[in-house]
C-alpha cells in the first residue's frame, strides 16, 4: 500500500529538519546517500516516496535512528504549521473556492503562516456548523471507509469462514445455488421461510427462538438477491454479532455480513482463479465476473475491489451514483479524488459531471459497460460504468483504476476521454459568468424535497436548489 501523502509531507519535513541541524546542503546529503539534489528535494517536499533502503541510508547519514526519521510528529512548531497548511489547501473545501495554493518559502515569516492556518481553521469551523445532517452517521460512514481503505477492502478472516461454510454445503463449482444456501442454514440449525408480509423496514427477520429466517417471496424479480439476504442473516450468527450499541457498530456489522455473503456467492479460490486468468489475458471485466457467479453487477464490482489490492497487486475505485449525480457509495485506494464535505463524508456529494459515473447516463446504448478515461487534478483514471434502474430511479456502478493499470481491463482501448477540474467549482458546479448574469434574479424554482438522508442540501440562492442546474435549464429553453 502506498504511503499516505500527509505522511510523506511529515517525513519530508523531518528529513529537512535533521539536515538543517547538521548544516548539510541538499548536494552534500545527496552525495552521502547516492541521490541527486533534485531527487532529495522532491522527498523533502513530500512529492516522492523514498524506498526503505533510501530511508535507512538517510537515517545513517543524518545520525538518527530510523524510527526517529519515520515519526509522525512534526519536528518543530513551524513545520507543524506548514504541514497543517499543506493539508488544508488540499481539502475539497478549499479546492471548491478555485483559489491558488500558497507555497510556503523559507523566508515567509512565522506570523504569516499562523494567519493562513487560522483562516483555514475558521473556514473549516464555519463549514462544519453549516452542515445540517445526522453528524454521527456521517462520521461513522467516513471512519468506516477509511478503516476499509487501510485494509485494502479485504477481510481475510471472513474469507476463510465463508470458504469453510461453502465447502461444507457440498458446493463444488459454479454459482452457489438456492439449495446449497438452504443447506448452509440447516447446518446452523435454521430453516429458510419465504413470506409476503415482512416489515417494510426489514430485508429479513431471524427468529432465534424457533430457528427460522424469514425472507421475501422467492418469486420476486431478481431472485438472486434472496441468496444474499439469507447469507447475510446467517452471517450475523456466524460472526457472533450482538445488538449494536451505536450507529458505527451497526454499520460495521452490516459491512461484515455483506462481505460474508459476497464471499459465499463468489468464493475466494474460485473467484481468484477466474480473476487471475482474466488479468493474464488482459480482459478483466466486472460483467464477466457477474455472469460467471450469477450475482448482481454491484456485488461483482465490490468483490473485485476486495481482491484487487490483496491478490492482484492493483489499486482501484468503486462508485455507486444516483441518477441526479449524488454519490451513494464509494471506495478508493488509487487516489481518485472523491467529492467530500468538510467532515470527509462522501455520501450524497455530487460527482463531477465529466466522470463516466454520470456521463454514462447520456448514452443511448446502456446494455453494456461504458468505458472512459478521465483526466483529473490527481491524474488520469480509466473507468467501466454500467447503468441500471430501480423503483427509486436510475443509478450507475463504476469500477476503475489509474491509467497505468488500465492495461489489465477489457475496454482499455476506448477513445472516450474527458477532463475534470473538480473540486474547482468552475468545472461543472458554477454557471458561467454570462449565464449567471443573464438569469440571476430572474429564476424562481420550487425545490424538490432532498431524498439523501446523509447528505447536506445543495447550497444556492434557494435552499435545496442547485443554481447551476436551474440557470442551465433556463438557458437551454430560453429560445424555444
Amino acid at each position: 500500500m502506498p504511503t499516505p501523502a500527509s505522511d510523506l509531507v511529515t517525513l519530508g519535513h523531518r528529513i529537512r529538519h535533521f539536515r538543517s541541524e547538521r548544516t548539510l546542503t541538499l548536494d552534500q546529503l545527496g552525495e552521502l546517500v547516492g541521490l541527486a539534489a533534485s531527487q532529495l528535494s522532491l522527498i523533502e517536499n513530500g512529492r516522492r516516496e523514498p524506498k526503505l533502503s533510501t530511508l535507512q541510508q538517510l537515517a545513517q547519514a543524518l545520525g538518527v535512528p530510523l524510527a526517529d526519521l519515520l515519526s509522525d510528529e512534526a519536528p518543530n512548531t513551524r513545520a507543524a504549521l506548514e504541514i497543517e497548511l499543506a493539508r488544508a489547501q488540499k481539502n475539497p473545501l478549499y479546492g471548491a473556492l478555485g483559489l491558488p495554493q500558497v507555497k510556503v518559502t523559507k523566508g515567509m515569516p512565522l506570523p504569516a503562516i499562523e494567519s493562513l492556518v487560522g483562516l483555514h481553521r475558521e473556514l473549516a469551523r464555519r463549514a462544519s456548523e453549516a452542515i445540517a445532517t445526522p453528524e454521527e452517521a456521517r462520521r461513522a460512514n467516513t471512519e468506516l471507509r477509511e478503516r476499509m481503505r487501510e485494509r485494502g477492502n479485504y477481510m481475510p478472516d471472513i474469507e476463510k469462514l465463508a470458504e469453510e461454510r461453502v465447502r461444507a454445503s457440498g458446493h463444488v463449482s459454479g454459482a452457489l445455488t438456492h439449495r446449497e444456501v438452504s443447506v448452509m442454514a440447516e447446518q446452523l440449525g435454521f430453516t429458510l421461510i419465504y413470506v409476503n408480509d415482512l416489515p417494510h423496514s426489514t430485508r429479513s427477520v431471524t427468529d432465534l427462538a424457533n430457528h427460522r429466517i424469514y425472507l421475501p417471496p422467492a418469486s420476486i424479480p431478481g431472485g438472486h438477491g434472496l441468496r444474499s439476504m439469507a447469507l447475510q442473516a446467517m452471517g450475523h450468527r456466524l460472526l457472533g454479532h450482538e445488538r449494536p450499541t451505536s450507529y458505527a457498530e451497526f454499520l460495521w456489522q452490516r459491512l461484515e455480513i455483506n462481505y460474508f455473503a459476497a464471499c459465499c456467492l463468489m468464493p475466494l479460490d474460485a473467484t481468484l482463479s477466474f480473476l487471475q486468468a482474466a488479468k493474464r489475458e488482459r480482459v478483466l471485466s466486472v460483467e464477466d465476473l457477474r455472469d460467471a457467479f450469477g450475482v448482481t453487477h454491484e456485488a461483482a464490482a465490490l468483490r473485485l475491489t476486495n481482491l484487487a489490492t490483496a491478490h492482484l497487486d492493483m489499486t482501484v475505485h468503486f462508485l455507486r451514483v444516483s441518477g441526479d449525480g449524488a454519490l451513494q457509495k464509494g471506495y478508493e485506494n488509487d487516489g481518485l479524488p472523491l467529492p467530500a464535505d468538510v467532515t470527509g463524508s462522501i455520501e450524497g456529494q455530487l460527482v463531477c459531471k465529466q466522470w463516466s459515473a454520470r456521463s454514462a447516463f447520456t448514452h443511448t446504448n446502456r446494455t453494456t459497460e461504458f468505458y472512459q478515461y478521465t483526466d483529473t487534478p490527481a491524474g488520469t483514471f480509466w473507468c467501466a460504468t454500467q447503468t441500471g434502474t430501480t423503483s427509486d430511479g436510475e443509478f450507475s456502478i463504476s469500477v476503475g483504476a489509474p491509467f497505468a493499470q488500465a492495461k489489465w481491463f477489457r475496454g482499455r482501448e476506448t477513445t472516450q476521454r474527458a477532463v475534470s477540474r473538480c473540486p474547482d467549482e468552475s468545472c461543472c458546479r458554477r454557471p458561467s459568468g454570462a449565464v449567471a448574469g443573464r438569469w440571476s434574479g430572474l429564476a424562481w424554482p420550487s425545490a424538490r424535497l432532498h431524498a439523501h438522508v446523509l447528505s447536506p442540501l445543495p447550497s444556492g440562492t434557494f435552499p435545496g436548489v442547485d443554481d447551476t442546474e436551474v440557470y442551465e435549464f433556463l438557458e437551454a429553453h430560453a429560445d424555444q
